[in-house]
C-alpha cells in the first residue's frame, strides 16, 4: 500500500471499528493431523495481529469452525489479544454455509462491513488495511466509496504458482466502473453488510467451490461493481499432497459444468443458450475460453517476474492442468460419475502445511 496520510489511516481506522472479520477453518479439515491444522490456525492468528490494521481495532472477530476445543479457543483468543466469536458448525456445513452463517453472527449494532478470510491463506502485512482503505474514500470524492471490495489471491510464486494462479485466481475488468472486477474470490473480499445480506451465497447443487463466482454475475447484473484491490494480497497454500491436488483439480472441472449455464445466462444471446444447459459443449467451451485466459493472464497478475524458461514451463504446467480440470468437465457433463454435493464437500482439501 502507498504511503498514507494521518487522515487516510484514521478514516481507514474509522472503518474497522465498523468492521466484523469472519474466518473460517473448513479448509483445515481433512488431512492426516487435527493438531497440525490447530498449529496452522495458531500461527495465522499470530500473523494477523502483525498487521498494519490489526484486528484489535476491527469491531468483531467471528471464527467458524467444527470441533475446536475450549483450551484451543482461550488461546487463540489470547493470540489475538481481543474478544473472538466462535461460532460451531456442524461437520457437513460446507465451505459457502459456514461463510453465511459467520456473517449471521454479526453484531449488526456495531458493524456495518464485513470481511472475509480463508484459515489456509497467509495475507500480506497491509492486506486489512488494504482491504478497507477505498471503504474510507471520501463520499464527495470523484471515485464514490464501493459496496464491495475484491482484494488480490495468488499461490506462492515460482512456475506451479504462477500456472495455478492464471487458472485458478483470474481477475476481469468490469463494465461498471474503471478499476472494479467482474470477479471475486470468498477467501479474500470484503462488503458493505446490506450488500452481503441480500446477495449472500446461495445453494448450488453439486457445486464445490463456484459460488462466488455465480455472486460474482449476480452482482454485476444488478449493476453492483466490486472494486479490485491489488494490494490487498493474500497468498492461497497449495494442497498437501499430490494426491489432494489431483482431487482438487477434478473438482473444479466437475464445477464448470454447474457455472456453466450461469455463465451462459449472463453472456450468451438467448437463442443459443440451450447449447450450454447440457451436455459436453458447453462445458468443453467454457474450460477452452478459460485456457486462453489463463495463458494471456501468465506475467500479468502481479506476481515475480518468471524470465522465458521458466514463463515457458509455466505455460505447458498451465496446459497440463486445463486439460486434467477439462476430463473432470466431461466426465461430469457425461454422467460417467458423479460424486455426491456431502462427498465433495467432506473429501475436502486439507492445506494443513501452513
Amino acid at each position: 500500500m502507498h504511503a498514507s496520510t494521518d487522515s487516510q489511516i484514521t478514516a481507514v481506522r474509522a472503518i474497522a471499528a465498523r468492521t466484523a472479520f469472519v474466518l473460517e477453518t473448513n479448509n483445515l479439515r481433512g488431512g492426516d493431523s487435527a493438531a497440525k491444522a490447530v498449529q496452522s490456525l495458531q500461527r495465522l492468528v499470530s500473523d494477523l495481529t502483525q498487521q498494519s490494521l490489526p484486528p484489535t481495532l476491527l469491531a468483531q472477530w467471528i471464527i467458524t469452525h467444527d470441533g475446536l476445543s475450549a483450551e484451543v479457543c482461550a488461546d487463540l483468543q489470547k493470540r489475538a489479544g481481543c474478544t473472538i466469536d466462535f461460532v460451531e458448525i456442524s461437520e457437513s456445513t460446507g465451505y459457502y454455509d459456514a461463510k453465511n452463517i459467520g456473517f449471521d453472527a454479526m453484531d449488526v449494532q456495531r458493524c456495518d462491513y464485513v470481511v472475509f478470510g480463508d484459515a489456509d491463506c497467509r495475507p500480506a502485512a497491509s492486506w486489512m488495511e488494504s482491504l478497507l482503505a477505498p471503504f474510507a474514500r471520501d463520499a464527495e470524492a470523484a471515485v464514490k466509496p464501493p459496496v464491495a471490495v475484491a482484494g488480490r489471491t495468488s499461490y506462492a510464486p515460482g512456475v506451479w504458482g504462477a500456472a495455478l494462479t492464471s487458472i485458478d485466481f483470474m481477475y476481469f475488468p468490469s463494465p461498471l466502473a474503471e478499476g472494479a472486477t467482474r470477479n471475486f474470490y470468498a477467501n479474500n473480499v470484503a462488503f458493505r453488510r446490506e450488500v452481503f445480506e441480500q446477495y449472500c451465497y446461495e445453494p448450488l447443487a453439486g457445486v464445490y467451490r463456484a459460488h462466488c463466482q455465480v455472486m460474482g454475475l449476480r452482482l454485476q447484473q444488478n449493476g453492483v461493481a466490486v472494486e479490485y484491490a491489488v494490494n490487498a494480497h493474500t497468498e492461497h497454500c497449495l494442497p498437501d499432497t499430490r494426491q489432494e491436488a489431483v482431487k482438487l483439480r477434478w473438482m473444479r472441472g466437475e464445477d464448470s459444468v454447474g457455472l456453466t449455464p450461469y455463465l451462459a445466462q449472463a453472456y450468451v444471446p438467448e437463442s443459443l443458450q440451450w447449447l450450454f444447459r447440457k451436455g459436453p459443449l458447453g462445458p468443453l467451451c467454457v474450460m477452452l475460453m478459460r485456457l486462453g485466459y489463463s495463458l494471456r493472464a501468465l506475467g500479468h497478475q502481479d506476481m515475480p517476474a518468471l524470465g522465458l524458461v521458466r514463463y515457458l514451463a509455466a505455460a505447458v504446467c498451465t496446459i497440463g492442468i486445463s486439460a486434467l480440470d477439462t476430463l473432470g468437465a466431461l466426465v461430469r457433463s457425461l454422467g460417467l460419475f458423479r460424486s455426491s454435493a456431502a462427498r465433495r464437500e467432506l473429501a475436502a482439501l486439507s492445506y494443513h502445511r501452513n
